[in-house]
């Protein structure tokens, strides 16, 4: 896919450049974080930012191979 060039105004990339730091991103993909959100919370409006970020965070871990089997309480002895 190829980068496209795009207008944003000075105020959301100045937001961008704090919240990057912050969450050691680069402004680009800063910008592409919240776009991602943005999009899954309107497709998903009945759902909490906390839950659709907690959703993220599960994938992440999936992806990075640090999930473990889930075992019931009453299994588990």
């Amino acid at each position: 896919m190829m980068a496209t060039p795009i207008r944003l105004s000075d105020e959301l990339m100045s937001d961008a450049e704090v919240y990057a730091q912050v969450t050691s991103r680069t402004v680009p993909k800063q910008i592409e974080h919240w776009a991602k959100i943005g999009r899954i919370m309107e497709d998903n409006a009945d759902l909490s930012y906390e839950f659709v970020q907690g959703v993220l965070i599960a994938e992440a871990e999936l992806n990075a191979g640090k999930a473990t089997k889930y075992v019931r309480r009453k299994d588990r002895n």
